[in-house]
């Protein structure tokens, strides 16, 4: 849940559940985390072991973050900011003296050596420890004047990346002998670092394209994904290890955007690199995947990540099946599906494995979804849960309105009968996030929201994924205008099949995006919305990080115009009239604000301000 006060009301089940799963390359163990509280003997480091050693604890929590080899043979974990290494077949924990707090600790995959990430000396310095002791492998903490008087980190993923969902900064080589680093300062590069001391720079236009968007090294050479600076082009680059010099292997090209798919690129085991794209032409409008060049997926499926390999039953060793979560049809279901990657004569084979599981991980001939797990397609095990069971057993309406089949939901009050109710726009944080979910979970926090006395609306505007690219991406230089009239659009459209919802008393809540949104909807269509809460709203996009606002928005020097149309003080100048709007954590001329507020008081101001007496 996003806030204490709510998580306290629904039991916080969140706790409890395994997270942070991976297997070994053997498919021999399962490892997880488990966080159940600061003081729960049921937190920390956990192995499942499929050969019939059953699931134990490998050491007590809570444990920050954690590592293992390519066979999970040993893991590499923090806590409390200290190194610990764990032989995970023998069950021995042994903590490793370090130069300083560490971070991203990451075995080799040969289980020898742990390169960490500290920051003592004021500047991200990226450290190997092993046989040989503890070393320094790069860093430059004295030497921030040179970068213009900014910090130099080694080994972080840098100020951009999570835009693009990348979460690492450096990268082991399949063989254990060299590290792949990014280095960030004024711009963000890349290196490979022998542990003999040499290291070479990856070389590419990095004028031309600044983004690191994707890196990945799990067989062959390091891939890496870069994309120019409005991120309407990208390649997709092959890199000589032994050199550092890169070789154009696909390209990547939106009017609008570039969106990568997350798990590729990635090199199969028959030497074709998987990559992901879009399909938009010829009457297609699809999200798909392609191994040089050859189509993998069907046009009707919106693939989402790809989380892995396994052995396709009777097939090639080198033509692995790949394990995608996709929609296929419906984007409120989210489904796990195996893709064939040895093309036949009949075109793309997927088929159906599993409704979709936050955790999701491959090794050997094993799959985990959620906490099931398969060793080809027979159940292998079960991680346990210690999580509380949902609260609420919310069963939205779900539709698809108006000319754009936009997703839509309507969740009423349990044991709701009829009669006329306000209307609460839930826009969670905002566009780009998809709303519309047949999971129950994504629907606790609305339930509480409806049983409070409103009818909650969802609609993923144009702008969500999950539907189509072009969907996705008609919002380009005109977000604020399309949200908002899809929002409008869905509502009217849904009193059609919904008579009990009040649109007199629409009243509408967000956070981050979602708050901009929320406060931006009160302000010019006061006539439909009629108060807002915003929490931590965006009140200026040239705020936001550049890669987010540029997506979007374009490049600022030649939209200035686009720039001020989404800004919240243009908005409130321009107003000559509007409901209440309540900002949370900021602050702007014409609107009222709090540092913080309650869920009750939160609730009291929408039910007070979208009464019809206001």
């Amino acid at each position: 849940m996003d806030y204490p006060g709510l998580a306290g009301r629904t039991g916080g089940f969140r706790h409890g559940a395994p997270h942070a799963v991976k297997v070994g390359a053997d498919g021999a163990r399962v490892t997880f985390l488990r966080s159940s509280g600061p003081a729960d003997p049921e937190a920390g480091l956990w192995l499942l072991d499929l050969a019939g050693g059953g699931e134990r604890l490998v050491a007590p929590g809570p444990i920050e973050a954690y590592a293992m080899d390519r066979d999970a043979r040993t893991a590499a974990f923090t806590r409390g900011g200290e190194l610990f290494r764990a032989d995970l077949t023998t069950g021995v924990v042994t903590a490793i003296a370090t130069a300083g707090p560490v971070s991203d600790p990451r075995p080799d995959p040969l289980g020898v050596r742990i390169g960490y990430v500290t920051d003592a000396g004021g500047s991200a310095t990226l450290r190997v420890s092993g046989p040989d002791g503890d070393r320094l492998l790069a860093g430059e903490p004295g030497y921030a004047w040179r970068e213009r008087g900014g910090s130099i980190a080694w080994g972080v993923p840098g100020a951009t990346a999570g835009d693009f969902g990348r979460t690492r900064g450096w990268w082991w080589a399949p063989d254990g002998g060299q590290v792949l680093a990014v280095r960030s300062a004024a711009a963000t590069s890349l290196h490979l670092l022998d542990l003999t001391d040499g290291w070479v720079d990856v070389h590419w236009d990095r004028e031309t394209y600044p983004h690191l968007a994707q890196v990945r090294w799990d067989g062959g050479g390091p891939l890496i994904t870069v994309l120019r600076r409005m991120q309407q082009h990208g390649l997709v680059l092959s890199v000589d290890p032994r050199t550092g010099e890169s070789q154009v292997h696909a390209e990547l090209a939106d009017a609008r955007w570039v969106e990568p798919i997350p798990g590729t690129p990635r090199h199969l085991p028959d030497g074709r690199v998987l990559v992901g794209g879009e399909l938009a032409h010829d009457g297609f409008d699809a999200r798909c995947l392609f191994a040089d060049g050859s189509l993998l997926t069907p046009p009707g499926l919106y693939v989402r990540r790809v989380a892995g390999t396994l052995p396709r039953p009777g097939g090639a060793a080198g033509a692995p099946d790949l394990i995608v979560e996709g929609s296929l049809g419906d984007p409120a279901l989210r489904e796990i599906f195996r893709v064939r990657t040895s093309l036949g004569g009949g075109g793309p084979e997927v088929t159906r494995l599993a409704g979709a599981a936050d955790e999701l991980a491959t090794g050997g001939d094993v799959l985990v979804a959620g906490v099931r797990v398969w060793r080809g397609d027979r159940p292998a095990g079960t991680l346990r849960s210690v999580a509380a069971a949902l609260p609420y057993a919310p069963a939205p309406v779900l539709e698809r309105v108006t000319d754009r089949r936009l997703p839509a939901a309507v969740l009423y009050p349990s044991g709701f009968v009829g009669g006329g109710l306000p209307v609460l726009v839930a826009l969670g944080d905002g566009p780009g996030h998809q709303q519309v979910r047949a999971d129950p979970a994504a629907w606790q926090e609305r339930q509480w929201w409806a049983d409070a006395g409103f009818a909650v609306v969802s609609v993923d505007s144009r702008g969500t994924p999950g539907v189509a690219p072009s969907f996705e991406k008609a919002v380009h230089r005109r977000l604020a205008d399309l949200t908002l009239t899809d929002l409008v659009d869905a509502l009217r459209a849904l009193t059609g099949k919904h008579p009990d919802l009040d649109l007199t008393r629409v009243v509408v809540r967000g956070r981050r995006l979602g708050g901009w949104l929320a406060a931006l909807a009160v302000l010019r269509r006061p006539e439909i919305f009629r108060c807002a809460v915003a929490r931590e709203p965006v009140l200026d996009w040239a705020d936001l990080p550049r890669a987010t606002a540029e997506r979007y928005l374009g490049d600022p020097a030649d939209s200035a115009h686009v720039y001020r149309n989404h800004r919240l003080g243009e908005a409130v100048a321009e107003s000559s009239g509007h409901g209440p709007v309540l900002l949370v954590g900021a602050e702007l001329p014409g609107l009222s604000s709090v540092p913080a507020v309650s869920l009750d008081e939160e609730l009291a101001f929408l039910r007070d301000a979208g009464s019809p007496e206001r």
